[in-house]
């Protein structure tokens, strides 16, 4: 491949040569190493300051004197802030913080327009132009609901590691966490290094069926040595792993009190008669990551069903979507972790380099053959660690019929399982229809996977739920005001 010159950046009023929707790890880095080839970038994130969910800092009002303290591999996102912070200066990159895209759409040229709402309060709408547009959307976390999971004290897995990262707070001081995915450990290890009490780490798969694929432990040596360490640490500081069990029940009257432990069977049926209680006052609780793909499916990308049941965006090696002038990285193209959204995202930059430029300088020809290699072992532990970890359909023997589900709706399971036994609903729309369950503020982002499993259990389809649905399409991607909308005018 030739060297090729810098080329001059062109502008044309708003619209950029690249727009990046989302600041974490996957954005930061296609976004920085677009700039750093020439191209004019515009990032779009809906937090005030970059790094995205695993990025989160302490306000700087707390005073934290050591915030890396709380992150792993810090020294790689300060020298991306440190790039970012550059290229703003030279004009580079337009960051455009507190932005919220709830929609895209293709304008009459082929680029694409990105609307935007600011502010919680009073929304203000902005609109940005793109000739091509990078998708870094991030995720959301998995939950399974069960009898009291909706008790003050229970809290996400995710959510718990942020208020410890953001408010440097804890939910609790007795706290157990569960559910299922190597995230759990990291929680786990990061409350316990806060001061937090875990008694016990409560992990619904077992981390002996990674056994199983050797080849891909063999080219991911530092995955296994990294399970390891969080392992030997999380013994040290006295927490208790305790595999093949889920907390099938939260007890307490005003807050969380304690939680019943059950074993489960390969299906996740809880095994009658092993119920134990554990005191706490707080449960940090997740079962894995599902891809925000609002965006991509609102611009027609195609998606695929992941090996942990939840649906991504289908992507080539280059990170294109299915739709020509759409690229994505990280989470959005499928559970992975901090390391594969980096590698993805810079890769997806140097596709998008290519498409403008029409090739890359040698170094990036050379460094994108090293990240290519780097993400499909990446991706291959990724779909073994979703594979291993995936809900088996018996989690929904938790339930009573007064579970709720849908919390935003307060739509029971018992609603659910009337809806398809005696109404005829066999699928997640039909579903919501009868009994608005994720038609609520968060928009199923909550209980989409358990209503999808539930009306699939019921549905045409094998019989797992993850099949016969695919990701809801929907006009917007988050909360607009109707004035807002209003307000809009012909021009976009």
């Amino acid at each position: 491949m030739p060297h090729l010159r810098d080329e001059p950046r062109s502008r044309d009023g708003d619209r950029a040569e690249l727009a990046v929707v989302g600041a974490g790890p996957a954005g930061l880095a296609a976004a920085v190493a677009a700039a750093d080839h020439g191209l004019d970038v515009v990032l779009l994130d809906a937090a005030v300051t970059p790094g995205g969910q695993y990025y989160r800092s302490p306000a700087d009002g707390l005073g934290a004197t050591r915030p890396g303290a709380l992150h792993h591999g810090w020294p790689v996102f300060a020298e991306l802030s440190a790039r970012l912070t550059t290229h703003r200066a030279s004009g580079a990159i337009r960051q455009l913080a507190d932005h919220q895209v709830w929609t895209v759409e293709r304008a009459g040229d082929s680029s694409w327009t990105l609307h935007a709402v600011t502010g919680a309060g009073e929304q203000h709408h902005s609109a940005v132009r793109a000739r091509r547009l990078l998708l870094a959307t991030g995720a959301h976390e998995r939950q399974l609901p069960f009898p009291g999971w909706t008790l003050p004290g229970v809290v996400s897995a995710a959510g718990a590691q942020a208020m410890l990262k953001s408010g440097l707070v804890l939910p609790g001081s007795r706290i157990v966490v569960a559910g299922s995915g190597p995230l759990l450990q990291a929680v786990a290890l990061s409350l316990t290094r806060a001061g937090a009490n875990v008694p016990a780490l409560i992990e619904a798969s077992g981390y002996g069926a990674y056994a199983r694929a050797p080849r891909v432990l063999a080219v991911n040596p530092g995955k296994a040595a990294e399970g390891v360490r969080y392992g030997a640490a999380l013994a040290r500081a006295g927490v208790r792993i305790l595999s093949h069990r889920a907390v099938t029940e939260v007890h307490g009257d005003d807050r969380v009190e304690a939680v019943t432990v059950s074993r489960i069977d390969r299906r996740w049926r809880p095994v009658p008669g092993s119920g134990r209680e554990i005191a706490c006052d707080a449960l940090a609780v997740g079962h894995g990551l599902v891809p925000q793909l609002e965006l991509a499916v609102a611009a027609g990308c195609r998606t695929r069903v992941c090996a942990d049941g939840t649906h991504a965006v289908a992507l080539d090696e280059q990170l294109r979507t299915t739709v020509p002038g759409v690229w994505a990285a990280g989470e959005t193209g499928g559970i992975g972790g901090v390391e594969l959204a980096l590698c993805e995202g810079e890769l997806a930059a140097f596709s998008i380099i290519r498409a403008v430029r029409g090739g890359v300088r040698r170094s990036a020809a050379r460094r994108a053959i090293v990240l290519r290699r780097s993400r499909r072992r990446l991706r291959a532990f990724a779909t073994l660690s979703g594979a291993v970890h995936r809900p088996g359909p018996g989690w929904s023997e938790w339930l009573t019929a007064n579970t709720e589900v849908c919390r935003c709706e307060e739509v029971t399971a018992g609603r659910i399982r009337t809806a398809c036994e005696e109404l005829g609903a066999g699928d997640t729309r039909t579903v919501k229809l009868l009994t608005r369950a994720g038609m609520g503020w968060c928009q199923g982002r909550t209980c989409g996977f358990a209503v999808r499993e539930l009306a699939g259990a019921h549905g045409p389809g094998p019989g797992t739920g993850a099949e016969p649905d695919g990701p809801d399409r929907r006009p917007l991607a988050c909360p607009v005001k109707l004035s807002t909308l209003a307000d809009l005018d012909d021009s976009g």
